[in-house]
């Protein structure tokens, strides 16, 4: 008879408190800044790679005028901004925006760029290797599972290292590992990920 999993631990939601700071300390304390009302400029733009974490620094910091993947903006919504940041600047207002690459590099309007690089501007960067695994243990720990170190170092240097697949990971490891009565293994994780021995 198979065991199904519950989910009985749903993901918190995003925060700057959850939010694994690696080398992006001076970010959060801006972050904190914007969320508080003490930012001192009109737009705060922050850009990096898909997972990153983009997003989840705009839902932990921004509640209104937050645009996220900019560079995905058609014409019209590119207008919009612009005229968002212009009336945030006359009315003491702040925006918050994240993107893919820094403002020059973004496939916008002109003046949409310049814009954004009014403001602090701010890659995320990305985590170390010794963060992501630091990450990987504290996220099965608040789960309850044991997770071998031998496992953490094999998904380091076999999947795509970025924090939402290593979570998605170690949710299909939680569920599997539940509905098999199976411990997390080496032999398991490559079964779950098609990997050969």
């Amino acid at each position: 008879m198979r065991q199904f999993a519950l989910e009985l631990s749903p993901p918190p939601e995003p925060s700057l408190e959850n939010f694994v700071p690696g080398a992006n300390a001076e970010l959060l304390a801006r972050l904190r800044e914007f969320r508080s009302g003490a930012f001192p400029d009109v737009i705060l733009y922050v850009w990096g790679g898909t997972g990153s974490g983009k997003t989840h620094l705009l839902r932990a910091a921004g509640r209104e005028h937050t645009a996220d993947d900019v560079e995905r903006l058609d014409e019209a919504a590119q207008i919009a901004l612009f005229n968002t940041i212009n009336e945030a600047r006359e009315a003491g207002g702040r925006v918050l925006a994240a993107g893919n690459a820094p403002p020059a590099q973004l496939p916008l309007r002109e003046d949409l760029k310049s814009r954004l690089a009014w403001g602090l501007v701010y890659e995320v960067k990305p985590l170390t290797d010794e963060e992501r695994a630091r990450y990987l243990r504290g996220e099965a720990e608040r789960r309850g599972m044991r997770v071998p170190a031998e496992v953490i170092g094999y998904l380091l240097t076999h999947v795509r290292r970025d924090l939402p697949t290593l979570t998605a990971i170690l949710d299909r490891l939680d569920r599997v590992s539940l509905e098999q009565k199976r411990q997390i293994t080496l032999p398991l994780v490559r079964e779950l990920l098609n990997f050969p021995e």
